[in-house]
């Protein structure tokens, strides 16, 4: 290996580390300024050698293995649906590197054929268009983590999020990058002599993050809260396999059951919230299970939250949320279908259903489910309320719809007992810091195995349980009235930085096209 390559080599594996490392389970905001580091330096030193080629194969490289140093957790929590967890894994950071290396690429012709661009227009832009397009590639959307996320552990620099969303975060955060490494090795450009320190960059830099903890300092000292009441989470930490045995379903219910009771116990809730696929099948089939859910509602005149699954035809299913009223009602309320479906895991991408099915040795992994289509607001004394199912959590959509539909607050029901003792975990819940800021509305959590907890309109979070315990929590859930300018404009800042790629890519295509013989 070359001199150079290894010096590449070197920076793919450095940005990899200092990208996992700004995730939780870690609590080092210092980093997310510096995260993309690494990928900048590389860039810049493609762009002086003017490798188009070399940006596409490092382009993939880094996205390659920052993602999987980030994702590592996916051959542990697909290993539970199938052998070839792996092959998922490797799928889903080769996606990831693909997008990053047409990101590589496209920075570098952009900054070749139009040098009046700086470094610190179109690198930003780029890549929260690139972060964009990962949440809306159809069957295969993941938008997990996306890097103005990581700043979910200093939710005081992110208040900013209720005007400008995940993504205005990571346009920030991408230009600061970009701007720190201008101030270590300077302006190349310009005639900047190499290794000298510059002030400017670094000046702008400290002044827009002055500016955005001075607005989260005011956010936090004047918006108004206000308390809703008591929300119950029963997290009962049922074991993957153990959860699905047919023979160990009726027990599963009566554990919960028992565990709601001694929550109730304690004192007087308004909404009770069992985690996702608390009840271990077909909740409609199953009157029994069906009985003892609408008295447990009854007898407590306590509303309840529980996931299930939901068959409305025989090739139409659902991963789904029931609520059950205090008479202990359910059907006179629409059941909410998950959306997002988590690829492979819920459903095989590209492949229908049907044809998944009937092959031998493969159906019965894949759940096959169908996609929700309605976002129902479930009444309850606490006000109206939407539900999040798994990692819906991540699509910022939902919860801005949500909101905008009138709900009061938001549920988030999930189940990560397969994840195990990994950053899945962590990282799965750090989604909810930033969607109760851009909606300003609270949110309760309630997981199977993983981390229970409440999250008000400000991104903090309070009472969170631990991994791999039972536990039940009881605690006052606060909201907000307050309708942020996010909810009204939408994803904004993606939007327009996926426009102005395209723009870009319109007049590298015009100067192509010129130059044509």
């Amino acid at each position: 290996m070359s001199p150079a390559n290894r010096r590449s080599a070197a920076l793919v594996a450095v940005g990899a580390a200092l990208l996992a490392a700004s995730y939780p389970p870690f609590r080092l905001p210092l980093l997310s300024f510096v995260a993309a580091a690494p990928a900048i330096l590389l860039l810049r030193r493609l762009e002086q050698e003017d490798d188009a080629r070399g940006a596409l194969r490092w382009g993939f490289a880094y996205g390659f293995v920052t993602q999987g140093a980030v994702l590592y957790w996916l051959v542990v929590a697909l290993w539970h649906f199938t052998p070839l967890s792996a092959l998922g894994y490797f799928a889903t950071i080769a996606i990831f590197g693909l997008w990053h290396g047409l990101l590589f690429w496209f920075v570098l012709r952009v900054r070749r054929r139009l040098p009046a661009v700086p470094l610190a227009l179109v690198c930003p832009v780029a890549w929260t268009a690139v972060e964009w397009a990962v949440g809306h590639q159809g069957d295969i959307r993941f938008p997990w983590l996306g890097l103005g996320t990581s700043l979910g552990d200093a939710p005081v620099l992110v208040q900013w999020a209720d005007l400008a969303g995940a993504r205005g975060v990571t346009l920030w955060l991408v230009w600061c990058n970009v701007m720190l490494v201008e101030v270590c090795i300077g302006k190349g450009e310009r005639g900047a002599e190499s290794g000298s320190l510059r002030w400017r960059p670094a000046a702008a830099v400290l002044a827009t993050v002055l500016a955005a903890w001075g607005y989260g300092a005011w956010r936090t000292q004047t918006l108004p809260l206000r308390e809703l009441g008591t929300v119950g989470l029963v997290q009962p930490n049922e074991g993957f396999r153990e959860k699905w045995d047919p023979g160990h379903a009726d027990s599963v219910v009566a554990r919960l059951v028992d565990l709601s009771r001694q929550l109730e116990s304690r004192g007087r809730l308004d909404l009770l919230v069992w985690p996702e696929a608390a009840v271990p099948g077909w909740l409609a089939e199953t009157p029994a299970w069906d009985a003892r859910l609408a008295a447990l509602a009854r007898d407590a005149r306590t509303p309840i939250l529980t996931g299930g699954l939901h068959a409305v035809t025989r090739d139409d299913y659902y991963n789904a949320a029931f609520f059950y009223d205090s008479t202990g009602q359910w059907r006179a309320y629409p059941v909410y279908g998950k959306h997002y479906l988590v690829p492979v895991v819920e459903r095989v991408p590209f492949v229908p259903v049907r044809l998944f099915r009937s092959v031998p040795g493969l159906g019965h992994w894949s759940g096959g489910f169908s996609p929700g289509s309605t976002l129902p607001l479930y009444p309850s004394p606490l006000g109206r309320f939407g539900v999040l199912i798994c990692y819906e959590s991540a699509f910022e959509d939902l919860a801005r719809r949500y909101r905008a539909a009138g709900a009061d607050f938001l549920v988030n029901i999930t189940n990560d007992a397969w994840y195990g003792r990994t950053a899945g975990p962590y990282q799965h819940a750090t989604h909810l810091v930033m969607r109760a800021i851009e909606t300003r509305t609270g949110i309760a959590r309630a997981a199977n195995d993983g981390i229970s907890e409440f999250v008000d309109p400000l991104g903090r979070t309070s009472s969170a349980t631990g991994l791999e315990v039972e536990a039940v929590v009881a605690g006052r859930l606060r909201t907000s009235d307050v309708i942020p300018p996010y909810v009204r404009l939408g994803d904004w800042v993606g939007t327009l930085c996926v426009l102005a790629t395209l723009g870009f890519a319109g007049v590298l295509a015009v100067q192509h096209w010129r130059r044509s013989p």
